[in-house]
């Protein structure tokens, strides 16, 4: 049980944090991922995400593929021009990607002339795909989808490949084995009523048993017994298939990477111009989300390339800048005097 890599964390809880993986996690994740996706000799792999992540590199990624002794095609970047061109000349059998990814190559399938007809299967995972978008890529794309929902910390799940349309494209999958432990309970830890929207708990052979080097954290994360706290909200179906419904967690998911808005906001709260600060999601058919600092200003009104500019100045990294800037003159609170956040994402959406 040595560690064979560390993984960084979201940062769900502001501040990232260091995911131990060890050798036997990994042997466990390829062999069984591999085949829950399928994957034979004959499988050409493109991945198109880096594999510094684990969705491409061990869900089942570029270890599945090792696993099983196929063939590993690494693409430089993402992009459908890029992509499409690997798929035809490597005659590409399976890749993974995020939502807004499918997105673009959607649209940028309907004009190509590349051609994909080597291409089985498309996995896709980092955030909820939405329906509508999901039945698009059969039609067209040509290949089937298989819905991937997991962590870092450990627990995956995918759609099986027999799974009828409806299944895949309204859940997220099943648990990768039998001796993966889910829990679903409320804000007491109680278990709730089956099928009702809870906070997901889990152990299992191949989570984590506590983060490096964190026993403040790990109090937080982890329950008296070895229960792993996801963050997510997710209800169960009577087969077994989770929908995540949401974030218990301040985070926002932004095309499957994850912000944590509390360490934005302590950032912010740091500018010489800003009296007070929430970070708030705003829909995006791209990505997904994209987040909108609402500020109260000093006196002088920011703007948002500078306040940018003063992230990236300490440290701060690209994808987690706000998208949006907005200078409110007080926040809509709550009956306990707290920032009401959907009523502000609300507001702001009106402006």
């Amino acid at each position: 049980r040595e560690v064979a890599v560390l993984l960084l964390s979201g940062g769900t809880t502001g501040l990232p944090k260091l995911i131990p993986r060890t050798h036997d996690d990994y042997a466990c994740n390829a062999r069984l991922a591999a085949q829950a996706c399928g994957f034979d000799a004959d499988t050409r792999y493109l991945a198109a995400l880096p594999v510094a992540h684990n969705f491409p590199l061990a869900s089942p990624g570029a270890l599945g593929v090792f696993s099983v002794g196929a063939t590993l095609v690494l693409a430089p970047e993402p992009s459908p021009d890029t992509a499409f061109e690997l798929i035809e000349r490597e005659r590409i059998t399976h890749t993974a990607l995020i939502p807004p990814l499918v997105l673009l190559w959607l649209e940028v399938a309907q004009w190509s002339d590349d051609d994909l007809s080597s291409l089985q299967w498309l996995q896709v995972g980092g955030a909820r795909l939405k329906a509508e978008i999901a039945a698009r890529i059969r039609p067209v794309l040509g290949c089937g989808l298989q819905q991937v929902y997991g962590m870092a910390e450990g627990l995956l799940c995918f759609t099986p490949l027999d799974d009828p349309q409806a299944r895949v494209f309204d859940t997220q999958g099943l648990p990768l084995t039998a001796d993966d432990e889910i829990r679903i309970v409320d804000a007491d830890d109680q278990p709730v009523a089956p099928g009702t929207v809870g906070e997901l708990l889990v152990r299992g052979p191949y989570t984590i048993r506590g983060y490096y080097n964190a026993a403040e954290q790990n109090q937080r994360a982890f329950t008296a017994d070895g229960f792993y706290r996801s963050g997510d909200l997710v209800r169960r179906l009577p087969e077994g298939h989770l929908i995540v419904e949401g974030r218990s967690k301040d985070v926002i998911n932004r095309g499957g990477e994850k912000i944590p808005v509390e360490e934005i906001e302590n950032l912010l709260l740091g500018h010489p111009l800003i009296r007070d600060v929430a970070l708030v999601a705003l829909a995006d058919d791209l990505l997904g989300e994209r987040s909108c600092a609402c500020v109260l200003a000093h006196g002088e009104r920011p703007d948002l390339a500078s306040i940018n500019a003063w992230l990236r100045e300490r440290g701060l990294a690209a994808y987690k800048l706000p998208d949006r800037l907005q200078v409110l003159r007080e926040f809509p609170l709550t009956r306990l005097g707290k920032v009401n956040r959907k009523a502000l994402a609300e507001q702001v959406l009106a402006l």
